[in-house]
């Protein structure tokens, strides 16, 4: 299964918007990471959720892909990444972000959650297998989002946005 760079290859401004993509979902999942490790319960699955609902909006942006950036295109252009995400698949590329979206992705990975969860509670080993398994779960939903994300703009044939130092802030 190739990784997002290698689906972008070819592609220097596809590549770049992988990279920030990538950059901002390494940070949050160091958090979810944090919060993994810490023995409270529910405290993960809601900092992740935050996380999530955050992240995928902040990686459709990236790439063109926020509701807004689509409206902003021509029609037979909106028309384009809707074969696109047809095509691919995805229920988040495009889309407002709801929590029922947030839980679904969260079910993508769900035996390694309850895992997480069981082990946080053994003292220091388990704690940094929650977190390990925190950035881990975290990591492979943004990656297979940011996967997504490149597969449509290669597919409707998007012309990516600038990057906004605002963006390359990770805000």
């Amino acid at each position: 299964m190739p990784t997002a760079l290698q689906l972008a290859e070819g592609n220097p401004i596809l590549m770049d918007a992988v990279r920030r993509s990538r950059k901002l979902l390494n940070r949050r999942a160091l958090v979810g990471a944090a919060a993994s490790a810490v023995p409270v319960p529910g405290l993960d699955w809601a900092v992740d959720a935050a996380l999530l609902s955050r992240l995928v909006p902040a990686i459709n942006s990236e790439f063109g892909l926020t509701p807004q950036q689509l409206a902003e295109l021509p029609a037979h252009q909106r028309d384009n990444v809707q074969k696109a995400l047809a095509t691919v698949g995805s229920v988040l590329v495009g889309k407002l972000i709801t929590r029922d979206m947030v839980l679904r992705m969260a079910k993508t990975v769900g035996m390694r959650m309850t895992t997480k969860q069981a082990a946080k509670y053994v003292p220091l080993a388990g704690q940094a297998i929650a977190a390990v398994m925190g950035y881990t779960a975290l990591r492979y939903l943004g990656e297979e989002h940011i996967k997504d994300c490149v597969r449509v703009a290669q597919a409707a044939q998007l012309a990516l946005p600038a990057p906004t130092a605002h963006r390359r802030l990770g805000a």
